[in-house]
């Protein structure tokens, strides 16, 4: 910040992309378990911060992630239940197995969606009369 409290362009960048950063790290739930170990959540500036971050759920933000299921956890880190949690192992280790499995189910769900969407138009396509040229 500057002297007068005021960020500078070049600040703003840097923090906006820190932020963009440090949410998106969420979506790993060893992670979550390497803070919750550290006792980060215990702190209640940091859970403070975290409440801070919801602005990520914006879509004028939320276009910028890469992983968007950091936005579910960024939601589960406001319950006091879930950052006691995470502090387990076997938790963390839970979570990032069915996020796989998401992952697996949903990839392979998708590709059969884009293949059923590319045979109807090639069907469209192929079905349709060619217009004649008028002489």
């Amino acid at each position: 910040m500057s002297t007068r409290g005021i960020e500078t362009d070049e600040q703003q960048r840097i923090r906006f992309q820190v932020e963009l950063e440090f949410v998106q790290c969420f979506a790993n739930p060893n992670y979550l378990h390497f803070l919750a170990q550290r006792g980060y959540f215990k702190d209640p500036a940091f859970v403070n911060y975290i409440k801070y971050l919801q602005y990520w759920k914006e879509p004028a933000y939320a276009k910028y992630l890469k992983y968007p299921m950091c936005l579910h956890f960024l939601d589960l880190l406001q319950y006091e239940h879930f950052r006691k949690e995470i502090v387990n192992g076997q938790c963390a280790r839970f979570i990032d197995d069915q996020q796989i499995l998401h992952w697996q189910h949903y990839t392979r769900k998708r590709v059969k969606l884009l293949q059923s969407q590319a045979e109807k138009h090639m069907m469209t396509i192929q079905n349709e009369p060619t217009p004649q040229k008028s002489v």
